[in-house]
């Protein structure tokens, strides 16, 4: 059974040490200048999981790259039969940002974009997002983002499902969406919406499988089979401790192979 993994990042330098992530960096037992953190650790970690294809993100926020576009494509070359690049850009630039896609996607290769709005502090119906939703559109690809509230202290109203995803859904049918990080404590608002929209999605990164609530766990056991993708968020939890977790879900034969890769597969395109 192919196993994919919707949300990872490769931990470099840049992302490791920002302030935000010091709980990342106590358990990498590194200083606030943690070295180079090879691939290879984390095609480690992917394989000692089982996982087969991740999706690995760059992030870009207001204070500029973390991970940029050109690493993660960097990486992809590496292991170009595991890993599915993931581009973001910056939203402060509406036409830049958008350029900066094309790129992406078209010289990169890059398979889907990812956006934030905790970190940019804009909820996604926010008029700077809908170039990018036009030119997402345009170019075939899934729109990813977080959903839920913000582990690092920053508001996480941006992140509440309804009304703001709820708009995006309306105004834009033929966009893929990928919500990420289940939507909790508005869980039940975000399986709301993967119900009404038939190009919403679930992705449950940043969760373990035994944290699900309850909402979730029936839905992707149930009508939302079809709906709901396996992630890790990979550093902050790896894949094998979340994997490890899935039989404990009781998900029927179907259920668990449309979970773990079968959804992300047709999402994403990955065939």
């Amino acid at each position: 059974m192919p196993i994919i993994d919707a949300w990872i990042q490769h931990p470099t330098p840049g992302f490791v040490r920002h302030e935000m992530f010091a709980s990342l960096r106590r358990w990498l037992g590194a200083g606030d200048e943690p070295p180079e953190i090879p691939l290879g650790f984390t095609l480690g970690a992917l394989q000692a999981a089982g996982v087969d294809r991740a999706l690995v993100t760059a992030w870009v926020g207001p204070q500029g790259a973390l991970i940029s576009n050109d690493e993660v494509a960097s990486f992809v070359r590496a292991a170009p039969d595991v890993l599915v690049g993931v581009a973001s850009v910056d939203l402060g630039h509406p036409m830049a940002a958008v350029r900066e896609l094309r790129r992406a996607v078209r010289t990169l290769g890059l398979r889907a974009l990812r956006m934030l709005p905790w970190l940019w502090n804009l909820p996604p119906n926010h008029r700077r997002y809908y170039p990018l939703y036009a030119e997402c559109v345009e170019l075939g690809i899934p729109f990813c983002l977080q959903v839920g509230h913000t582990g690092p202290l920053c508001p996480s109203e941006p992140g509440r499902p309804i009304p703001y995803l709820d708009e995006v859904a309306l105004d834009f049918p033929e966009l893929r969406i990928v919500a990420g990080h289940i939507g909790y404590p508005w869980t039940d608002e975000m399986i709301a919406l993967a119900t009404k929209y038939p190009n919403v999605h679930i992705d449950t990164s940043a969760y373990k499988p035994k944290r699900y609530p309850a909402a979730l766990r029936e839905y992707l056991a149930g009508h939302g089979r079809k709906k709901v993708l396996f992630g890790s968020n990979y550093p902050l939890l790896t894949p094998g401790d979340c994997l490890a977790q899935v039989d404990a879900l009781g998900l029927d034969a179907e259920a668990r192979r449309l979970f773990l890769g079968d959804n992300a597969a047709r999402v994403f395109g990955l065939g």
